[in-house]
């Protein structure tokens, strides 16, 4: 029942504090098309950015009312999802202002710091299992590398979504089945401190729906740095909490399509001098070889979702 007020409540704030936020942000969070888009998103300037600012707001204000702080998980979660959004708005604010945002490597220590600020308030308070779950293996002990393992995925997951929002409607509906899978996950879990994270995926669904009202294509708002990184901090750090961070490969599958798109790209044009896509990341490939922006958003949320029942089943194969 909570879940479903924490739900409501976030999608009722995601609403009101979007309408505010879009009135007020078209007159200073103007975007620019990023560059090495295709040129049909020259059309897409001067759209308010940064909208991530009520989505984060939205989810904290219903935590902060429904969720009990005294859970160390909780509190941890929420330090995780504000550290990212921080670094992202500080982001956001230098291409806003100053046309340039910070540095890939100022970006990259933020996040270590931030994912290290994270693991380590986790280790202390609550502290976690160095035995990992590896699907058709079994259960491994990395024993020390547990921490860098989960200092890698809170930063690899926050870059993979913020390399995805790059279309109307894309990051936030991908992003959705990942929360709802997590959620459920959490909410069975018998790992001490984990059921009450179902209510930040709950709170996390509900803001991330009342913003698609704004960011469906075409888009009144985008999400921003600010919006990526910290909800893909979050999923990853929920991952790691509810011990199945191998099911994210699953229910992330667009996310790790898109990143693995950019390092091939990279690779081949670095060793080869060719290109294996006309444009990185692969939502872009598709949009050069002719297919509608609607339609790529749309057929990757159907393999999210597609995804996302394989993985619940999974879960549910595993418990046995």
């Amino acid at each position: 029942m909570l879940k479903l007020v924490g739900f409501l409540s976030s999608f009722g704030l995601s609403l009101v504090l979007g309408k505010l936020f879009i009135g007020n942000a078209s007159k200073f969070f103007k975007a620019k098309a990023r560059q090495w888009t295709p040129q049909t998103h020259q059309i897409k300037n001067d759209t308010p950015t940064m909208g991530g600012i009520f989505i984060v707001l939205s989810a904290v204000i219903t935590m902060l009312f429904c969720a009990s702080l005294a859970n160390p998980l909780v509190a941890i979660a929420l330090l995780c999802f504000l550290s990212f959004a921080t670094i992202g708005a500080w982001d956001d604010w230098g291409k806003v202002c100053y046309k340039k945002g910070i540095s890939a490597r100022s970006k990259f220590i933020a996040q270590i710091a931030a994912s290290f600020l994270v693991v380590m308030a986790w280790l202390y308070t609550v502290g976690f299992t160095t035995v990992r779950t590896i699907p058709l293996w079994g259960n491994v002990d990395i024993g020390f590398l547990c921490v860098p393992w989960a200092m890698f995925l809170i930063v690899a997951t926050s870059n993979a979504v913020n390399l995805t929002d790059g279309l109307d409607g894309l990051a936030a509906s991908t992003l959705l089945p990942n929360f709802i899978v997590f959620g459920l996950i959490a909410t069975y879990s018998q790992v001490a401190f984990v059921p009450e994270l179902a209510l930040l995926c709950a709170s996390l669904c509900g803001a991330l729906l009342g913003f698609l009202w704004y960011n469906r294509y075409p888009a009144k708002v985008f999400m921003g740095d600010v919006g990526s990184l910290a909800l893909g901090a979050t999923l990853g750090f929920m991952a790691l909490a509810t011990h199945q961070e191998f099911l994210l490969v699953l229910t992330g599958i667009i996310f790790v399509a898109e990143t693995v798109s950019v390092m091939l790209q990279v690779c081949a044009f670095r060793y080869f001098k060719k290109r294996i896509f006309k444009m990185t990341p692969i939502h872009h490939h598709f949009e050069l070889i002719g297919w509608a922006e609607t339609k790529i958003t749309f057929c990757f949320f159907i393999i999210t979702v597609v995804y996302s029942c394989v993985a619940l089943i999974w879960f549910k194969i595993s418990l046995y």
